[in-house]
């Protein structure tokens, strides 16, 4: 199965989140009420530092994503 890159997710325990999936590697959902971040991948030191330099570019993507899908539903 194919899956898009970003995926838009809700849940009715947290009312006021907004979740996005990023579902290529490195995995991760963003919550972005608060912005925090949960890995799927595990990651050595090595990776830490590549990881923390594409988190803030990762983040960008997803609020991106999320606004233009809103965007798409106000038009």
């Amino acid at each position: 199965m194919s899956l898009p890159k970003f995926i838009l997710g809700d849940n009715t325990e947290y009312p006021n989140a907004i979740f996005v999936i990023h579902t290529e590697f490195p995995r991760f959902i963003i919550n972005l009420e608060n912005d925090e971040v949960e890995w799927f991948e595990e990651f050595d030191a090595e990776d830490q530092k590549e990881l923390e330099a594409e988190t803030e570019n990762a983040i960008k993507l997803a609020t991106e994503f999320y606004d233009n899908e809103i965007a798409k539903y106000e038009d």
